[in-house]
């Protein structure tokens, strides 16, 4: 028997922002970071999980080809909304049998409920990554 495909969709803006430690001084920085924790997060993963992760604002600087590259990781930038590209990302992912996207927004939450799509808080992938 096959393991489900997941894909694990993070709203970048909603991690970052649900830790205190200054990242608003650094947005790009601070979406580096993330990427780099989830690319080691990536490795560990089973290889039918896939992450997706959505930069808006001015966190998207932090895209700028020098994050690490990572199996089954990609990097969504954001034109307009956040929540809006997350919620497309989820409504397009048909190759996928299990959809958990990481947020604290109830708002995106009951969208992407409507889509099928699972979710867990940013301390549920906090506890992943440290």
């Amino acid at each position: 028997m096959t393991e489900p495909r997941q894909l694990i969709v993070v709203d970048a803006a909603n991690v970052i922002g649900s830790r205190p430690n200054g990242w608003w001084k650094d947005r790009a920085g601070a979406a580096r970071r993330l990427l780099a924790d989830l690319a080691g997060l990536s490795a560990r993963l089973p290889e039918t999980t896939s992450i997706a992760v959505i930069l808006e604002g001015a966190a998207k600087a932090g895209a700028d080809g020098t994050e690490p590259a990572a199996p089954r990781m990609t990097v969504v930038l954001a034109e307009r909304s956040g929540d809006d590209r997350i919620v497309e990302v989820v409504a397009q992912a048909s190759d996928f049998d299990q959809i958990t996207v990481v947020t604290a927004d109830r708002e995106l939450r009951s969208r992407v409920h409507d889509h099928g799509a699972e979710t867990v808080g940013p301390s549920w992938l906090w506890s992943q990554l440290d």
